[in-house]
Order: structure tokens, then C-alpha cells, then sequence
């Protein structure tokens, strides 16, 4: 397995795959963070990072069957794995700690001139 950190963009993709469980392929994924994350990504973007996942061990991908929808093609469908939660988890706790440091004070204060 590949490094073991993940960047935002890995993160908000990885939250993505498990949203769409079990629909979770390229254009889906595009589409969802573009409705819950406000980030356009062409879909090579979203391939080039879906890819990177798999290889570091967090997705794992398998081919759907064909659908007429797409003419008889199949898609390539992501699911998380162990390491994929745990990842997500760590972030999360990550996150939580590192916000629950910040004093009270400097939330509310305004720094004017920075």
C-alpha cells in the first residue's frame, strides 16, 4: 500500500464513494461532489483520484453489468475498504481534536487587517 495521508480532494471523494454505496462510479462521483462539495472536477480528475485511492488500499473497484442506459457498457463501481473507513475516521478525529484546541475566544474575535 501506497502512503498512508490523504489530501482534502481524497477525503471529500472518499466520503463520496460511501454516500453512493453500492453506486458509486465515475460520473456519480463527479456529479455528487459537485451537489454536496460545490467542486466542479472534469471527469478525468475524479478517475486520476479514484485511481490513487484504490492503489493506496482505501477503494477497491469491481465492473457492474452491462445496463441499457449505457448502451450494454458496464461501469467500474468503487466500495470502500477497512482501510478506507479507518482513513476517513482518522481524518475525522483529526479534525475534531485539532478544532476542539482552538480556544473560544479566537472563534469569536475578528482580526481586522490580516
Amino acid at each position: 500500500m501506497k502512503g498512508t495521508y490523504i489530501g482534502e480532494l481524497e477525503e471529500l471523494v472518499l466520503l463520496t464513494v460511501g454516500i453512493l454505496h453500492p453506486d458509486a462510479y465515475g460520473v456519480a462521483v463527479m456529479d455528487e461532489l459537485k451537489n454536496q462539495a460545490g467542486r466542479s472536477l472534469n471527469i478525468s480528475a475524479v478517475h486520476s483520484v479514484l485511481t490513487r485511492l484504490e492503489e493506496k488500499g482505501y477503494l477497491k473497484s469491481k465492473m457492474s453489468e452491462p445496463t441499457e442506459e449505457r448502451g450494454g457498457r458496464r461501469k467500474r463501481i468503487f466500495l470502500l475498504t477497512a482501510a478506507g473507513k479507518r482513513a476517513l475516521e482518522e481524518a475525522q478525529e483529526l479534525r475534531v481534536q485539532m478544532y476542539s484546541q482552538i480556544p473560544k475566544v479566537a472563534l469569536q474575535s475578528i482580526v481586522i487587517g490580516c
